[in-house]
Formats: structure tokens, C-alpha cells, sequence
């Protein structure tokens, strides 16, 4: 079954509300074994809407509309959707009562218009709003199905996990259903990784392989189809470990993590404390990392040394060090650590340094930064990086590259318990 979603309403288009339900409905969907090929955005104009309507006709088994069954003139699907099909429309008894019920529970007059919201396409099958007043519907179009979905989350979402999902299955019969698993890389381009996968990618068919760059990240989403559930998981597996091989060492995660969560993982799985130092970070690294419960257990405090004389009077720098190499250097970094791991009493300790931008600072071009890492090794080691961006940009991959170093460093490291 191959479907298609068209989701109505013109504060969408502009811009004024996120359209969350695509998203809901297209990995609900897959979860089913539909393909979704088309997504469609309309705003509220019948004429627009009989267009879109025309196009999915042509090329969708399953057109699902979201949106445009309220009370108000705008809200049009039903009506177009009638027309469309050659039907009118008629009011469903049950829902008006249930309408006019919620009404007179709250002692509140209901207006005509919401009478609107009962009526159904004549013939059509009604699907029950528990948490809304306007039903849907699905109707029939010589071989294709249209459904209509209220626009509320609270109200579609409900409606199509007890209202539709058994009407779709019992239209597809033997399932066969779709289910993904995303892998994350950090420290590789896009470009870089599918020329290192490309025969994979190419050659593919099930699973499929998918890279999508995503803030200074990359991910794979392989994405299989089988109706058992075992051989999903052997085909995933077998493709996983034939990227993994040329290009494991950029994979960090799985799914919906980020670095910083994994970090925050093998610290707590390796009972393990961290302390920092940050310039030009401000204070984000820790903040981030303290975010996660538990972090208590893990984190031992730290130090926003953003001017120099902080970092020479409240974290130990050496004045001599600093007038001689500068505070944006590899030494300055390693010293930030050092002094920073004496100090909080921590297992490890990461420090940055660097310079966010706008401007030059010490000669040094905005994006050249220092990361000081202290503990995992014998000796302290600095990570020289030359970022581009704004400030926001540079000073988020900094981030990302510190936890980036430490989950590498991590994973040949051992702490004793």
C-alpha cells in the first residue's frame, strides 16, 4: 500500500505551528508496511485542495488528509472531499449528540456552526473522536482510500492508533512491516562517508542506506523490510557490520542520542568523574552534561575561566606559560586540565580554549580552538581544531569534538572500580 499525507491548513504554510503529525503518521505508517512517497501542505482553499486531491488520486493507494474538519468557514476538507468524490454530506447522529452533550455538560450555548463538525460524507466510514467533536472518515474512490483526520494532535493521534490502524490492517491483509535502525558518526563528512560507503549505498536494496548531515553530525538509516521480525534484525546486523568495518571508528550512537548522552553514559558505566575549564564555552559543556539525572554522581564541578587573570588566579595557569605561548595554545589547554583535575579532585578533566569570533584574538583566526584533556592517558594531550561558523556554530562543534575525544579515549580505557 503506498500512501500519501496531505496535511491542510494555512498556518502551516506560514509557519506559525511545526506539522507534527507528517512526522507522527509517516513512522506510525511505516511501523505498518505503507510506504509514504508524497507529503503535501494546502493551505485552507477548496480549489487548492481538489488539486492535491487530484494528484495523490493519480498516484496513491491511501491518501490520509489531516486538518480542516472544525466548525469555522476555513475549514473546508469535508466539503471538498465530497464534491471530490461525488457524495454529500449528512450528520452522523452519534457525533452530534456527542456534541451537543459537551455542550450542555459545561452549561455553555453551542452555536450552528458547530453543528458543521457532525456531518460525514454519506456512506462513508466514521472513525470516533474520544477526544475531540469532529469525526473522520474513510471513503472509497474507485481503488483508492481517502481518510480524513481532525488537525489536533491530541485528537488525530488517538484516532489513528484506535480508530484507523485496524481498519488499515484488515485492507492489507498479511503484514509486512518496516523498521529502521539510525547509526550516528561524528568526526566524518557526509561527503567523506558515502564515498567510503558508496557501493554500499548503491548496491542495497533491502536494507536501504540512507546518510542524512545534521548539525555538524552525520547518520546512516538503514531501513528494512520483512514480515518476520528475526530475519529485520539479521539483515540490519549484517549491513551494520559491513559499514562498521570501514567506517566504525566515526560511529558513536544509535537512534535518537547525541554525544553528549553517551558521554554522560560511560561515565556513569565506568563509575567514572569529570571535572572542566571553559573559555569561550561558557559554561555550556557543563550545563549540557549536568542536564542528565544522575549527572550528581559524575560531574565533580569546574571553572568558567572566560578572562585571562581568572585563569592564572583562580585555576593555577602559569603566568610564565601564558606570556609565553598565550592562553589560546596547546600548553595553556593542557595546564587548564591539569590545574582543573588538582583542584575538583576528579577522575578526568577536560578544558577549552579558542577563540569564538567575531574577531581575531592573539593573532589567531576566529574557530582556532584548544581542547585539554587530562587523566585518560599518561599524559595530558590538547586537540587543535580549526572550526567555521558563527559563534553559536564554532562553540557547539567544540563542544561535540570534546565529547567526541573523551568517548574515543573512553572506550580504551578502563576504570578500576
Amino acid at each position: 500500500m503506498n500512501a500519501e499525507l496531505i496535511s491542510v491548513g494555512s498556518e502551516l504554510l506560514l509557519g506559525q505551528i511545526v506539522n507534527t503529525n507528517a512526522a507522527f503518521l509517516s513512522q506510525e505508517l511505516a511501523l505498518l508496511g505503507v510506504n509514504v512517497f508524497y507529503q503535501t501542505t494546502v493551505g485552507d482553499n477548496g480549489q487548492r485542495l481538489t488539486s492535491a486531491l487530484e494528484l495523490a488520486n493519480s498516484r496513491s493507494d491511501l491518501i490520509i488528509i489531516t486538518g480542516g474538519l472544525g466548525p469555522t468557514k476555513d475549514d473546508l476538507t469535508k466539503e471538498t472531499v465530497a464534491s471530490f468524490v461525488n457524495s454529500k454530506l449528512v450528520h452522523h447522529e452519534e457525533s452530534l449528540h456527542n456534541i451537543e452533550s459537551y455542550f450542555q455538560k459545561r452549561n455553555r450555548p453551542m452555536s450552528e456552526n458547530n453543528r458543521k463538525q457532525a456531518l460525514v460524507i454519506e456512506g462513508s466510514h466514521v472513525l470516533h473522536n474520544y477526544f475531540g467533536m469532529a469525526p473522520g472518515m474513510i471513503v472509497s474512490l474507485n481503488d483508492t482510500k481517502i481518510v480524513m483526520l481532525p488537525g489536533p494532535p491530541q485528537e488525530m493521534k488517538p484516532m489513528f492508533t484506535n480508530e484507523l490502524v485496524p481498519q488499515l490492517v484488515n485492507m492489507m491483509g498479511e503484514q509486512t512491516s518496516i523498521t529502521s535502525r539510525v547509526l550516528r558518526f561524528f568526526g566524518i563528512g557526509e561527503s567523506q562517508l558515502e564515498t567510503d560507503l558508496l557501493d554500499l549505498i548503491e548496491s542495497q536494496t533491502n536494507p536501504t542506506i540512507a546518510p542524512l548531515a545534521n548539525e555538524g553530525e552525520v547518520t546512516l538509516r538503514l531501513t528494512v523490510k520483512h514480515a518476520d521480525p528475526m530475519e529485520q534484525k539479521r539483515l540490519l546486523d549484517e549491513t551494520e557490520e559491513q559499514i562498521t568495518k570501514r567506517v566504525g571508528q566515526y560511529l558513536y550512537g544509535y537512534g535518537e542520542t547525541s554525544l553528549m548522552e553517551q558521554l554522560f553514559l560511560q561515565l556513569q558505566e565506568k563509575h567514572c568523574t569529570i571535572a572542566t575549564a571553559e573559555s569561550f564555552t561558557g559554561g555550556k559543556f557543563s550545563g549540557m552534561l549536568t542536564a542528565f539525572p544522575g549527572s550528581s554522581a559524575i560531574y565533580r564541578g569546574g571553572f568558567v575561566s572566560y578572562a585571562t587573570d581568572v585563569k592564572e588566579k583562580v585555576l593555577g595557569v602559569s603566568n610564565e606559560l601564558i606570556r609565553t605561548y598565550g592562553v589560546i595554545s596547546h600548553q595553556c589547554a593542557i595546564e587548564m586540565a591539569q590545574r582543573t583535575k588538582e583542584q575538583c579532585g576528579s577522575d578526568i578533566a577536560i578544558s577549552f580554549t579558542g577563540v569564538a569570533g567575531p574577531t581575531k584574538q592573539e593573532g589567531k583566526e576566529p574557530g582556532t580552538i584548544f581542547i585539554g584533556v587530562c587523566g585518560l592517558t599518561p599524559e595530558p594531550m590538547a586537540y587543535k581544531l580549526n572550526l567555521a561558523g558563527n559563534r553559536a556554530a564554532i562553540t557547539d562543534r567544540a563542544i561535540k569534538y570534546g565529547c567526541f575525544y573523551l568517548l574515543n579515549e573512553m572506550k580504551r580505557w578502563n576504570m578500576k572500580e
